[in-house]
């Protein structure tokens, strides 16, 4: 082999070692020590589990292993029982992250020993004593965000109003469809008081949807601040998660390392 020939076969070869291992670090694979590796995932009111589906491939494809709850919607108990429920399933240190009403959900079950940090994605935190709807008493809900309750109790977002004030920077054919599937919540959980606030005793992080039409970002910030929540904000409407789901993915990642770590 001539000098030259072998000179570029080295360079060749260093080359496809350097992209691979800058590929490699792109990947964002969790250490094998670090301590937190579970992700468990809580949808809020109106939708279901499956909307977390670009932020769980962000993340096992990191290493987590996630899990994702189905809340009924039925009662508050029964939301907090879905997801002890697959808390129970986890194998180890786990962070708990909850969207909209699903914050409500993980204040209450985030007691749980395996939980060792919880992440509010655009969500509500209650304190003990309080209801989700008590949330709202000073600060309320924006006005394109409308409730229709139907007789037997159950809610669904107003199908108009669906898109500006639930999902404003989805496509209208993704706003349609999760307008069409939405799931309907009884009313009542949002009188439900919670008898635990985990955050109290739990390292929290809060993710702040800027265009946020359901809850006034002025609400997920005082929320967040009050819970002493280490915050970021996302430009997105309520539903980061979908269309942001690389930064929602990104901050739970950073939860989970800080989670994970002595307390000084």
């Amino acid at each position: 082999m001539n000098p030259k020939t072998r000179n570029l076969l080295t360079t060749t070869v260093a080359a496809v070692g350097i992209a691979a291992a800058t590929l490699a670090h792109s990947s964002g694979q969790i250490p094998q020590n670090q301590a937190v590796r579970n992700v468990v995932l809580v949808h809020g009111a109106f939708a279901d589990g499956s909307g977390w589906r670009g932020v769980y491939d962000e993340l096992t494809g990191r290493g987590y292993k996630v899990s994702i709850v189905q809340n009924p919607l039925t009662s508050f108990a029964d939301d907090v029982a879905a997801t002890k429920r697959v808390l129970d399933r986890q194998n180890g240190p786990t962070v708990l992250v909850g969207h909209s009403y699903g914050g409500t959900v993980i204040t209450e079950a985030g007691i749980d020993p395996k939980v060792a940090g919880l992440v509010y994605v655009s969500a509500l935190a209650p304190d003990v004593g309080e209801s989700t709807g008590d949330q709202f008493v000073h600060i309320p809900a924006p006005p394109e965000f409308v409730i229709e309750t139907h007789k037997d109790g159950f809610g669904f977002v107003n199908f108009e109003n669906f898109k500006l004030g639930f999902a404003g920077d989805t496509s209208d054919a993704d706003a349609a469809f999760l307008r069409d599937s939405q799931v309907p919540i009884n009313m009542s959980i949002f009188a439900t008081k919670v008898s635990n606030a985990a955050w109290r005793s739990k390292p929290s992080w809060a993710i702040i949807a800027t265009q946020d039409k359901a809850i006034n970002p002025k609400l997920l910030r005082q929320t967040a601040k009050r819970i002493g929540a280490t915050i970021e904000e996302v430009q997105a409407s309520h539903v980061p998660f979908l269309t942001q789901p690389k930064a929602v993915a990104d901050a739970i990642d950073r939860a989970a390392q800080g989670a994970g770590k002595p307390a000084r």
